[in-house]
This record gives structure tokens, sequence and C-alpha cells, in this order.
């Protein structure tokens, strides 16, 4: 015999129930989509103009997250924190472009310039010390002679008094005899080049 004691609560779970899947429905509602990635750009662009560089960059985080296999949104990324100077992060956003697209120029521009910057600046810190000796100036000595051959240029930080030297010269400095810094300041000293003893 069913008393109301009994089906009382079978008719409350099964009214619990439905009222579950019912819900279900309505909360499995799709994810938002992700704007398209032009207006994404745009959108960071106009933040970038606006002077709101941590909102651009947020945009364009987001972008990277929401299209994972495009590489724009990093090259942007990479071209803004090299615009304002922070080459470490530069660098590191052009790699995760170009592990998008290993050929792409702008991200290959971005870890060389970057990275001869952070180098420029190191050299300097050593050149003040008067800490550039030994192995240390040996490579740095070959990396000016390999920047200077595959930029054809003789000189890689030219001064604004000294003229180029003809190519034959610098086979002659490449055969280990040491060129003569060139660059002086006013008062006829060595100036602060990085790459004075280099050239």
């Amino acid at each position: 015999m069913i008393t109301s004691r009994t089906w009382l609560p079978c008719v409350a779970s099964l009214l619990l129930l439905t009222a579950c899947a019912t819900d279900g429905a309505v909360v499995r509602t799709d994810k938002p989509q992700a704007p398209p990635l032009d207006r994404a750009l745009a959108d960071a662009d106009s933040a970038l103009t606006a002077g709101h560089v941590d909102k651009a960059q947020g945009i364009l985080k987001n972008a990277a997250a929401s299209y994972p296999s495009d590489k724009t949104p990093w090259l942007h990324m990479a071209q803004i924190k090299f615009d304002r100077a922070n080459y470490g992060e530069a660098i590191l956003n052009a790699q995760e472009a170009l592990q998008r697209d290993p050929n792409d120029k702008l991200g290959n521009s971005i870890i060389a310039v970057s990275g001869l910057r952070l180098s420029t600046r190191a050299l300097a810190d050593l050149s003040q010390q008067n800490n550039l000796n030994g192995s240390l100036r040996s490579e740095a000595q070959d990396l000016a002679k390999l920047l200077r051959t595959s930029l054809g240029e003789d000189v890689l930080v030219p001064t604004s008094n000294a003229a180029r030297k003809p190519a034959a010269s610098s086979s002659s400095s490449a055969s280990g005899k040491k060129a003569p810094p060139t660059a002086t300041g006013k008062s006829g000293s060595q100036t602060n080049d990085p790459f004075g003893g280099l050239k």
C-alpha cells in the first residue's frame, strides 16, 4: 500500500531531477565567441594610439590565446616591447611568433636587433669597467668581424667625423693586426664606444 509518506519523497526527488535536467540545457550555452583577429588588432592599435600600452598588451594576449596558431598577435607584442626598449621581452615574443612561422622576417629582425642592442649595453658596461679582455675580447672581435662581413660595412658604429675605410684595410685588420680606436671625444680621449677597439 502506497501512502503519502512514501510517494511524496519520490515525487519530490523526481521533480528535482527533472529540474536539474532542464536547467542543464539552459546552463550549457556556447561560450562567447572571440572577436575576429582583425578587430582585436585594431582595438590594440587604438589603445596604443590613446597611450594605453597595458590595455593593448592585454588585448593582444587575449587574441594570442584565442588564435593560438597565428603569429600576428605575438609580432605586435614584440614590436611594442621593442619600441619601448624592452628588448628581453621583445625577443621572447618574437620567438613565439617564429615558432608559428620560422621564416618571418620581422620576427627574425626583432630578435637580431634586440640581441645586438642588449649586447651593446653589456659591452659598454664592461668597457666602462675596463673588464673586456681575454676570451671575451676575442669573442667580441670575432662577432664584430662577422657583423661587418654580414652587413658589408667596414665600421660597425660609425662616428660623425670618421670616414669609411676601404674594404682592403678591413681584411688587414682581420689578419691579426689590431686597428687603433678612431672614436675620440672633444678632449682627444677615447669615447664610450663599446665597439671602439673592435673596428
